[in-house]
């Protein structure tokens, strides 16, 4: 099952994306897609090659797993990509929502559009840059 909300259409939001404010609404175990600006990148060298990422959208923040196989078919998106659009299942444990990344794809492009002349003052949310942390593990 796959949610798709329709946004704004005054902001570049990626299309067909649950907002974090919303991932309490689909069952667990449902495809899902979310976007946001990347806001923490760890690998931790305990997690065996899992690489997790913080996504940030105006409503909220999205924890999402990166298991190592997909880390080395997306690997582009998921070390240089400022924000990010993500598909895959929702998990829920113990209290914490996270999710299953399937497919990631960098939208940093949508980015651009915020600073483009074209745009109209307060058309976009005031984006104020994002903290990346990597930590590379063995």
């Amino acid at each position: 099952m796959q949610i798709l909300i329709s946004s704004p259409a005054a902001w570049p939001r990626p299309p067909s994306c649950l907002p974090a404010d919303r991932l309490g609404a689909p069952p667990n175990g449902a495809r899902v897609t979310v976007a946001g600006l990347v806001i923490l990148r760890q690998r931790p060298g305990t997690a065996k090659g899992v690489i997790f990422i913080t996504l940030e959208d105006e409503t909220g923040v999205v924890n999402v797993i990166v298991w190592r196989a997909l880390y080395e078919r997306f690997r582009r998106a998921v070390i240089s990509g400022r924000m990010l659009r993500v598909t895959g299942r929702l998990q829920r444990e113990t209290g914490v929502t996270h999710v299953i990344a399937e497919e990631i794809e960098d939208v940093s492009d949508l980015l651009d559009r915020l600073l483009s002349p074209d745009t109209p003052r307060g058309a976009g949310p005031g984006v104020s840059g994002s903290a990346e942390t990597v930590r590379e593990g063995s």
